[in-house]
């Protein structure tokens, strides 16, 4: 049986028809959100009409979509070429329905920060660059299709378009990336708007470019350079456009120290004819030749034949100044050695006078019964001492996130080993297969950690058995929260031990460190937490 309204087969029940019709060179494409029947879920569903030959290579290019396991990319779970014509059946593609905020929606309270869309579009440029990998070209990306996932993920509806190719996709994510930053689409009439962050700015500029040696490479290379963070204190950029890069400026400044350079290389007018004949060194300038004393004597006998004679004396008056200075040295050790030693016998009869002596007299002047002198002792001393380090907030308790988990502990009971004060102990994740990405079955998991009570925190040390995770350091008001009820305030790779430490305090009481990225283990992929301290806000 099929659906009297699209054509589909009876197990796709249409819910209600999305968006506006696409069309293409072959036909158009209507979009449904429906039913499966089957297995009961909600799928986003696209028919093409007509079906058959005019729908071949769009249905080609959704099976090539649908060897594809990212987050970032709607799942292709079933597609059909049909038949086409009057009677025949229409070509579809069944894709995995993404429940959220689409970006436009979300872009109408305002522009993102910086943080924010860094992390929106290098995630959904991570998925469009593993389609890349394996020759498909997404299309279709724009505001209305990027939707921002609950879980703080982010999804692109309708893989793939019927139509794209990889450039468009880099240019498309250059102009989501404006979009995120100023809250204006690209293009829209008016002053065109200013990106603050100098480097997104030239990334937006080289993404959009059309230029082939200006042009941003690929969608792998947007991602990486939204993962990298500005250095603090990075040096401005002198002269050019304000939106250049720091790579950008330091490749001017070397260019223009080569121009220079070039420049006094260059011989001066007049002086062509002598260019071939032995020119004498000016002062402070030094051939281009090996290090070593031969070669320097050598290249100055081929400039200046006066140079043996005056090399000549130059080494004879070395030799004498280096007997007067051998001469004077030993004169130096001969009086020296002696006056030493006898400032060492005075020093050392002193101390004697001072500390051994003195102390046997007060044992003697001393009274029988009378109570001895008051004096500091060395732990009286070290507690009046003022603290030079803050020490780490008391951990009262800790419990497993994992939120989107199919209810298989993650090791709940290796959890006081995160915080015991011995890093050769740990809590570990389970065993994931197939990606360092949990899996792709899930965005994370984490430990929530109670501090007993409010207080303000300055950042998180962590320490791990499995150096390369990624984790994110979130902060929240109650321990039963879901993972967006846990603000971020902190993120990084761990190697060995990491302090991420916060833009500014944050008072909380439950600290999350949650793992967002795994690294190879035994038979899979796994994480871990040897060792976690808050660290107070002074």
């Amino acid at each position: 049986m099929t659906s009297t309204i699209t054509g589909l087969p009876d197990r796709y029940r249409p819910l209600d028809e999305l968006g506006p019709v696409e069309r293409t060179e072959t036909g158009v494409i209507h979009s449904w959100r429906a039913k499966d029947r089957v297995l009961n879920r909600d799928v986003a569903v696209r028919v093409h009409v007509p079906g058959g030959p005019p729908a071949r290579a769009w249905i080609a290019r959704a099976l090539t979509a649908g060897g594809l396991a990212t987050p970032a990319l709607a799942m292709v779970y079933d597609a059909s070429e049909g038949t086409g014509g009057e009677a025949g059946s229409p070509a579809y593609v069944v894709n995995e329905w993404i429940d959220g905020q689409t970006l436009a929606e979300r872009l109408t309270a305002g522009p993102m920060g910086e943080r924010e869309a860094r992390t929106v579009l290098r995630r959904l440029a991570e998925g469009v660059a593993e389609a890349h990998r394996v020759g498909l070209a997404v299309g279709g990306l724009g505001p209305e299709t990027v939707v921002l996932r609950p879980n703080g993920l982010v999804g692109l509806r309708a893989v793939p378009a019927a139509t794209g190719s990889v450039q468009e996709d880099i240019s498309a994510l250059g102009a989501l990336l404006e979009f995120c930053l100023t809250g204006r689409p690209a293009g829209a009439p008016g002053a065109p708007a200013v990106i603050g962050a100098p480097d997104l700015a030239a990334l937006v500029r080289r993404a959009r470019s059309t230029e082939p040696g200006s042009r941003l490479a690929s969608a792998a290379a947007m991602a990486a350079l939204l993962a990298e963070r500005p250095r603090a204190g990075a040096r401005p950029v002198r002269g050019g456009d304000e939106s250049d890069s720091g790579w950008l400026g330091r490749l001017r400044e070397h260019r223009e120290t080569e121009r220079v350079a070039a420049a006094d290389r260059a011989p001066q007018p007049g002086h062509e004819e002598d260019d071939e004949r032995p020119q004498r060194v000016s002062p402070g300038t030094l051939p281009p030749v090996p290090s070593g004393r031969w070669a320097d004597d050598d290249l100055l006998h081929d400039i200046d034949p006066e140079h043996d004679a005056e090399a000549d004396d130059a080494e004879a008056d070395d030799d004498h100044d280096d007997r007067a200075g051998s001469a004077t040295r030993r004169r130096l050790l001969v009086v020296g050695l002696p006056l030493l030693a006898l400032l060492i016998v005075i020093a050392l009869a002193y101390w004697v006078g001072t500390s051994v002596l003195s102390v046997a007299g007060e044992e003697v002047d001393r009274a029988p019964g009378a109570a001895p002198a008051p004096s500091t002792s060395p732990a009286a001393e070290t507690a009046a001492a003022p603290a030079t380090d803050a020490a780490p907030a008391a951990i009262t308790g800790a419990t497993v996130l994992d939120p989107f988990g199919d209810g298989e502990p993650e090791n709940v009971d290796d959890v006081p080993a995160s915080f015991d004060g011995d890093p050769a102990t740990a809590w570990s994740t389970l065993t994931y297969r197939g990606s360092a990405d949990f899996g792709n079955l899930k965005p994370g998991v984490g430990v929530v950690y109670d501090l007993g009570s409010e207080q303000p925190v300055g950042g998180v040390t962590v320490t791990t058995t499995t150096p390369g995770i990624t984790v994110e350091v979130r902060t929240g008001d109650s321990p039963d929260g879901d993972l967006d009820s846990y603000a971020v305030a902190a993120d990084g790779t761990v190697d060995g031990t990491g302090e991420l430490a916060f833009e500014e305090p944050v008072t909380t009481q439950y600290v999350l460190v949650w793992v967002t990225g795994l690294v190879p283990a035994d038979d899979g992929f796994q994480g871990s937490l040897a060792e976690v301290a808050v660290t107070p806000a002074t």
